[in-house]
C-alpha cells in the first residue's frame, strides 16, 4: 500500500469511532440491524469455520501477532526518528484496521439493547429483595449440596470432564432456548485457553474472542466454575456483551441442567455473588446467612478462594484496571462492576418468572 492510501487508512479510525458512538446512542438501530440482523450470520459463519477445530485459532493469532510487532519494532529499533512518520502511520493502520474488524465481528453488541428488555425485567432491587433472595438460594445450595453428598459437612466433587462439560453446555441451551429464541445456540466453538496459565494470574475464568468467535475457558479453573463459564462465554458468542447479562445467562443455562452437579455449580456461584453483595450492603445480614451454610459448601467456597490466592500477583491489579477501563469505554458504565449486576437480574427474573 502506498503513503498516501496508508495514512488515509490509518486516519480513517476517528470517522470509524464517531459512526460507533452515533449509532451507540440508538441502542433499537444497533439491536434491530447488527445485534439480530449482520452479527448472527457472522458469529454462526466464524463458528462454522473454527469450531471444529481442536485448539484455539485466535489464541495462535495473538501469539503471531505479538511476534511480528516485536519483530516490527526489532527491525525498526535503529532509525526510529528517521522512519518516525512511517512507523506512527503503520501503528494507526494496524489500531484502525483491528477496531474496524472488532466492532464489525462483535464490538457493537456493547450498545445493544439490555437482556432485562428482552426478559421484561429490572435490575433493581432493594435490601429487603436481596435477603429474601440470598436466603431462597441458600436453601437450594444446601439441599444440592446434601443430595450429591448426603453429608452436609462433604465437599462437592464434580465428576465430570472438561470435554463434558463443554458438550453439555449446548444442551442446556437448547433447552433454555424454548423459553427464549434469543438464546438459541447451535455450532458449538468451545475451547480451553492457549493462555490459561496468564488468565488465572490476570484473575480471569474465561474470555472471547471476538476476531474468531471462540469462548475460551481457563483451562486452570477448578471444574466446579467450568459449567458457568463456560455458559457465560458462550453467552458472548452470542452477542451480549455486558459481563452481568453473561453472568445470568451463565446461570440460567445452567440452572436448566438435568445433572445436580451442574445444578450445584451455578446456584453456589450465584450464590456467592449475592453474599458478596450482601456484605458490602449489611455485615450482620451476611454473618447471619453465611452461618446457616452447610459445611461442604463452605468447603467449596475455601477450595475456590485457595485457587485464586495461589496466584494472587502484584500485577493483577492493573490488569482489572486495564480491563475496566476497556469497558468503560465501550458502554459499560460500571466497568468491572458489571459483573456484580448479574445480582440484580437474578433477583427480578426469579421474582416474575421463578427458577
Amino acid at each position: 500500500m502506498k503513503a498516501i492510501p496508508r495514512t488515509i487508512a490509518a486516519l480513517s479510525i476517528f470517522p470509524q469511532i464517531l459512526l460507533v458512538k452515533l449509532l451507540g446512542q440508538n441502542p433499537d438501530v444497533v439491536e434491530t440491524y447488527y445485534s439480530e440482523g449482520i452479527y448472527p450470520v457472522i458469529s454462526k459463519f466464524l463458528r462454522t469455520l473454527f469450531g471444529w477445530l481442536p485448539f484455539s485459532v485466535g489464541d495462535l493469532f495473538y501469539t503471531l501477532l505479538i511476534f511480528a510487532i516485536l519483530r516490527y519494532c526489532y527491525k525498526n529499533r535503529f532509525n526510529f526518528r528517521e522512519r518516525k512518520r512511517k512507523v506512527l502511520t503503520d501503528l494507526g493502520l494496524l489500531l484502525s484496521i483491528a477496531y474496524f474488524i472488532f466492532h464489525l465481528f462483535w464490538g457493537m453488541n456493547y450498545y445493544r439493547l439490555p437482556i432485562e428488555d428482552k426478559l421484561d425485567i429490572k435490575r433493581e432491587y432493594t435490601l429487603n429483595q436481596l435477603t429474601a433472595f440470598t436466603d431462597y438460594l441458600i436453601q437450594k445450595t444446601n439441599a444440592l449440596q446434601e443430595t450429591i453428598t448426603t453429608d452436609s459437612s462433604a465437599l462437592v466433587l464434580v465428576p465430570h470432564s472438561k470435554d463434558e462439560v463443554f458438550q453439555n453446555t449446548p444442551d442446556n441451551y437448547h433447552v433454555v432456548s424454548t423459553a427464549f429464541p434469543f438464546l438459541h445456540y447451535e455450532r458449538i466453538s468451545l475451547k480451553e485457553s492457549l493462555y490459561s496459565l496468564p488468565l488465572t494470574y490476570m484473575g480471569y475464568g474465561g474470555y472471547f474472542n471476538p476476531f474468531t468467535g471462540e469462548a475460551q475457558v481457563n483451562a486452570k479453573i477448578p471444574i466446579l466454575r467450568y459449567p458457568t463459564v463456560s455458559a457465560h462465554e458462550v453467552g458472548h458468542q452470542l452477542g451480549y456483551s455486558a459481563e452481568g447479562a453473561t453472568n445470568f445467562i451463565g446461570f440460567l443455562v445452567t440452572s436448566k441442567s438435568n445433572d445436580p452437579h451442574f445444578n450445584y455449580a451455578c446456584y453456589s456461584n450465584a450464590l456467592a455473588y449475592c453474599l458478596s453483595d450482601l456484605r458490602l450492603k449489611d455485615e450482620a445480614a451476611f454473618q447471619k446467612y453465611w452461618e446457616q451454610l452447610n459445611g461442604g459448601v463452605k468447603k467449596n467456597y475455601q477450595e475456590l478462594n485457595a485457587f485464586w490466592e495461589g496466584y494472587q500477583n502484584p500485577a493483577e491489579p492493573l490488569f482489572k484496571e486495564v480491563f475496566n477501563a476497556f469497558l468503560k469505554a465501550n458502554n459499560q458504565e460500571e466497568g468491572i462492576l458489571s459483573y456484580n449486576s448479574v445480582v440484580g437480574l437474578l433477583i427480578n427474573y426469579h421474582a416474575k418468572y421463578g427458577f
